[in-house]
């Protein structure tokens, strides 16, 4: 990574874009560290404090942007009105691409840096048959988060420098140390960062009621009484309340009706997905069905199966095997080999 000019970098006050600030300077970048407030809170003020710490220690400009309505206008308001229409969203993955990238160009093109970066795990290269950028996959599997920029745009995939996405967490933690940085000993940052513990009672603040409704079976047998639809996860096994031979999951809310609709562990499995419209990378477009793999949440592993195109730019994802079952709202994320082709929020899955 050989370069030059005025990057910005998008700072979280961790040690991850703090060792991506020293290899972005080491390269010959000239780096603005940038820490949006999207939040005004105790936890940004942390974040923004410890990022402003690590920019004097390395003698460069820190700015800290204001983005609170930014960020509750394509964050938080679309989490909170998912969960009341009986979804499980994955607000990282959308943050990424309407807020935070979005967020950070705006200040670059103020500030006059050509480029943007983050500290994200993952690589973004250039298709030598069409051009189009995309976002490939960490070398280290066990930190990638290529699926957290699936639906970034070319926009955006042509402006961003990933430094980390070749090394691993334990190489950035032992550059953070020999440099003496002060986040070297940092801890993780939390999977969603403007919720503190559980979820429920910021839903309920948002108005978001718990109504009670029935526990069903998939004939629509009434197994119990629930307390609240978004208290609940598709997938999930623990805390159903009703007791059984074996082990009841959680298949499918229906807001409708107010039911929360449970099965055993062969009827919680999913033979297909269909997305809402796919943001690609790889692709212009999806013109026809072809083989692919895809992660149906975050923390999954890729699995085999074919894509097919549906009308208004959605996609329908065959399993070639059946999958433990995955929310509405979640993402489904494509890819060949290491190279994302693109992801769409999952609109309805199809149980075996």
């Amino acid at each position: 990574m050989n370069a030059s000019g005025r990057i910005a970098l998008g700072m979280s006050g961790g040690v991850d874009s703090a060792v991506s600030a020293a290899l972005l300077m080491r390269a010959g970048y000239e780096v603005v560290g940038v820490t949006c407030r999207f939040r005004d809170n105790a936890a940004t003020e942390r974040a923004a404090a410890d990022a402003a710490a690590v920019c004097s220690q390395l003698g460069i400009r820190h700015e800290t942007p204001e983005c609170v309505g930014e960020f509750e206008r394509c964050v938080v308001e679309p989490f909170v009105s998912s969960y009341a229409a009986g979804l499980t969203p994955s607000p990282c993955v959308g943050c990424n691409a309407r807020c935070k990238m979005p967020a950070l160009v705006r200040v670059a093109d103020e500030l006059g840096c050509d480029r943007i970066a983050t500290g994200h795990y993952a690589r973004i290269a250039r298709l030598s048959d069409s051009g189009r950028f995309v976002v490939k996959r960490a070398l280290d599997a066990r930190k990638d988060q290529s699926y957290m920029l699936s639906l970034l745009s070319q926009e955006q995939l042509a402006r961003l420098v990933l430094p980390l996405g070749a090394m691993t967490k334990a190489e950035v933690r032992v550059i953070a140390a020999d440099l003496g940085l002060v986040v070297a000993e940092k801890a993780e940052s939390q999977d969603n960062c403007f919720i503190e513990g559980d979820y429920r009672p910021f839903l309920r603040a948002r108005g978001v009621e718990d109504a009670p409704g029935d526990i069903v079976d998939r004939m629509g047998n009434v197994l119990g009484c629930h307390e609240g639809l978004a208290n609940y996860t598709v997938g999930q096994r623990k805390g159903i309340g009703v007791a059984a031979p074996e082990p009841y999951y959680v298949v499918a809310k229906r807001p409708d009706t107010s039911e929360l609709v449970v099965g055993f562990a062969d009827e919680a499995r999913i033979s297909s997905v269909l997305t809402g419209p796919v943001r690609w990378q790889a692709l212009a477009c999806l013109d026809g069905p072809r083989a692919a793999s895809v992660k149906l949440r975050y923390r999954s592993r890729a699995v085999p199966c074919i894509i097919e195109p549906e009308p208004e730019g959605r996609v329908r994802a065959v399993l070639r095997e059946p999958q433990p079952t995955t929310a509405p709202g979640q993402f489904a994320v494509f890819s060949v080999g290491d190279t994302v082709l693109g992801g769409g929020m999952i609109e309805e899955v199809a149980s075996v």
